[in-house]
């Protein structure tokens, strides 16, 4: 959404939400429930708040309207302002000052009558034609199809416009980049009370509409405008890319650098954790890299497995604890439902943190230390039983082979599976060991 759509569609909103919240100088009145009617013949004189699932208004409002529903239908008459926020708002009636609403579809009848200012934001406003709006029109939203009058201004930000109607003043709308296959909202929204018309993207000025002042528009492309429809100045312009949503194509030489930090943070972080797992576990460390060494094959073949096998355990910790919860809750133990659902997000949470640190740092330590000695004991044994060097030549060589493009990732995998293999074979002799 462009952001002089996000602008009006907020206010709109604003606008409802500080008006509901004021309060009023004047006494009131308040209704609310399921479905709620002011008959034709009931006259209510003060201002009126509704919250309701469906409101209808067939009599009149000597105050201001304020109503929060699903559906609102306005048949009758409000003398002072109207305020309405729902899916589905109606004018068939007379407001005779201004209107604030906004909702998934709004709609304005052929006899709806609105004596100021109609500031509106939602999906689709629909004006038939015969309405009228006294003052000003403002509005951000989805589409707008608008077949009625607007005595003075006009100023819209959307997405797709149908003008067709007679405005007493000049005309600004903003449409941007058009996108010819952005789906019209009657597409995905379909709950509504009312249909929702299916505005083409862009805009569109029928030849019958009236513009006596000047029309501006912003657009990538020219629009179709009838020569005798405005009597001041077409001009369109370019849509403005705000520098605050796009972030500019970064240059070869901030690619370089930024690669670079990636790299040197990836040495120096597997680096730390490597020294710290060799402090706390030598014996540890050195048993995973002797299993690797003794049997890389297997090493990646079980790391597959040990892969493959940890999102199974995810799914069946999951299923398990799914059907304790229903059974036990079924049988009126919900205590116990409870405890085995908190059960379950804690080990799974513990388990994904376990995971995550295993496949990003342990088996990456595993094989660059591994590989470090090698390389090293090529050249100089003695320097390859150090508790440093090794771990840091081998970080440094996986951490660039994971970086290469194209063949970075598939290198990253293999890491991983060999890590994960060793320390799978590793657990494996563990249990077997403690069942003899």
């Amino acid at each position: 959404m462009k952001p002089i759509r996000k602008f009006f569609a907020v206010f709109s909103m604003l606008a409802l939400l500080t008006l509901t919240i004021a309060t009023p100088a004047m006494a009131f009145d308040g209704r609310e429930g399921d479905v709620v009617v002011i008959e034709a013949d009931e006259v209510v004189n003060d201002d009126l708040y509704v919250s309701a699932e469906e409101f209808t208004l067939e009599g009149t409002i000597k105050g201001d309207l304020f109503v929060v529903g699903n559906v609102i239908v306005i048949n009758g008459v409000v003398e002072g302002d109207l305020f309405a926020g729902g899916n589905s708002v109606i004018i068939n009636g007379t407001v005779m000052d201004d209107v604030r609403m906004g909702g998934a579809a709004l709609k304005l009848g052929d006899e709806a009558s609105i004596g100021g200012d109609l500031l509106a934001g939602g999906a689709s406003l629909e004006a038939e034609s015969g309405s009228t709006v006294g003052g000003n029109l403002l509005y951000g939203g989805g589409q707008i199809l608008f077949a009625g009058d607007v005595a003075d201004d006009a100023m819209i930000g959307t997405g797709a416009a149908s003008l067709s109607g007679e405005f007493g003043g000049d005309v600004r709308v903003d449409i941007g980049d058009v996108d010819e296959n952005s789906p019209s909202p009657s597409m995905y929204i379909n709950n509504t009370e009312i249909s929702i018309p299916s505005v083409k993207p862009g805009l569109e000025v029928d030849e019958d509409a009236r513009i006596e002042g000047d029309l501006i528009y912003t657009l990538t492309k020219d629009a179709a405008i009838p020569s005798s429809v405005v009597e001041g100045k077409v001009t369109r312009n370019e849509p403005v890319l705000d520098v605050k949503y796009s972030k500019p194509e970064p240059t070869q030489a901030e690619k370089a650098v930024s690669w670079t930090l990636d790299l040197l943070r990836t040495i120096v972080t597997l680096i730390l954790f490597g020294l710290l797992l060799g402090w706390l576990a030598p014996t540890f460390m050195k048993t995973l890299t002797d299993k690797l060494q003794a049997q890389p094959a297997a090493s990646l073949g079980w790391g597959v497995v040990a892969y493959v096998a940890f999102f199974f355990a995810l799914f069946l910790l999951v299923t398990v604890a799914i059907l304790g919860a229903v059974i036990f809750g079924i049988i009126t133990l919900g205590g116990i439902s409870g405890t085995i659902i908190w059960v379950a997000i804690l080990a799974l949470f513990a388990a994904v943190v376990g995971f995550v640190l295993v496949t990003v740092f342990l088996t990456k330590i595993i094989v660059a230390w591994l590989g470090g000695k090698w390389i090293l004991g090529r050249f100089n044994p003695s320097l390859a039983e150090h508790k440093v060097w090794p771990l840091v030549l081998g970080v440094v060589i996986v951490a660039l082979l994971i970086e290469l493009p194209f063949v970075g990732w598939l290198i990253g995998l293999l890491v991983m599976f060999l890590g994960l293999g060793a320390l799978w074979i590793w657990g494996r002799e563990r249990w077997q060991m403690r069942s003899t």
